[in-house]
């Protein structure tokens, strides 16, 4: 039997369909690759973004910032001495892009000026870290990226 070209174009284009649909059938059944939105209500989040960007701009605009450093004990937070620390109410989440499951929020407590995550929550890898808080009615928001080794 002989296979001209034209029927070889067609049997190299049925084999190239059948290499990209299986791929695009394995990504979709197998839960290694979930492909999960960021935000789970994004339309929601998306319209306070102006509120938003307003918070973080308060937060660039402080000529004393909060510090986020990653220790041997953990995320340790510092909030600079000028502000009272029995003023400052808010929660921090720690966002792990790579899977939402270990995601958490916690609630700012302060001990002196300073707030200590233990480094046992916070498996290694990257970790994006959105502080939101508030000092005498002003709304700040932080964001910062670690990675934990």
């Amino acid at each position: 039997m002989k296979i001209n070209w034209g029927t070889g174009i067609v049997i190299a284009f049925g084999l190239f369909m059948t290499f990209i649909l299986y791929f695009v059938f394995e990504v979709q059944s197998n839960s290694k690759y979930d492909n999960d939105l960021v935000v789970e209500e994004y339309y929601k989040h998306d319209s306070h973004f102006q509120e938003e960007m307003a918070r973080i701009q308060n937060a660039h605009d402080l000529k004393y910032k909060p510090a986020m450093v990653y220790t041997a004990e953990g995320l340790k937070i510092t909030f600079p001495n000028t502000f009272a620390s029995e003023k400052i109410k808010g929660n921090i989440l720690l966002y792990r892009p790579s899977n939402k499951k270990f995601d958490f929020n916690t609630a700012i407590s302060l001990t002196g000026n300073s707030l200590l995550i233990s480094h046992e929550k916070l498996i290694k890898g990257r970790w994006d870290v959105t502080m939101e808080w508030q000092y005498n009615g002003i709304k700040y928001l932080s964001k910062e990226v670690i990675y934990v080794n």
